[in-house]
């Protein structure tokens, strides 16, 4: 196996979360704190905090202190094309396969 298809795994574990997937869309749009994302996606700031900190280990989003709260913005212009393209794809009415 290549490094590259190992990479892409990864990435795809990554983005196999729809909190993760709800806050890279989020961020994609616009900059935003954790309290922000959380109320976003309706989970708890802690869980956010969690899925903030697997986005920030593998490069897809930073963090930039914004007076006292901590703002997110997207890194990776890439993984937001695919995550647009995605979303257009499971929004298709158009049944798929068989």
């Amino acid at each position: 196996m290549t490094d590259d298809v190992q990479r892409t795994a990864d990435l795809f574990k990554v983005l196999a979360s729809p909190v993760r997937v709800a806050a890279l869309l989020r961020v994609d749009e616009q900059p935003c704190s954790v309290g922000e994302l959380a109320d976003h996606v309706g989970v708890t700031h802690t869980l956010m905090s969690q899925h903030l900190r697997v986005l920030r280990m593998s490069g897809l989003v930073r963090s930039e202190l914004d007076g006292k709260s901590r703002t997110y913005h997207l890194t990776d212009e890439h993984v937001a094309h695919i995550l647009r393209d995605a979303v257009h794809h499971a929004a298709e009415e158009a049944p798929h396969g068989n």
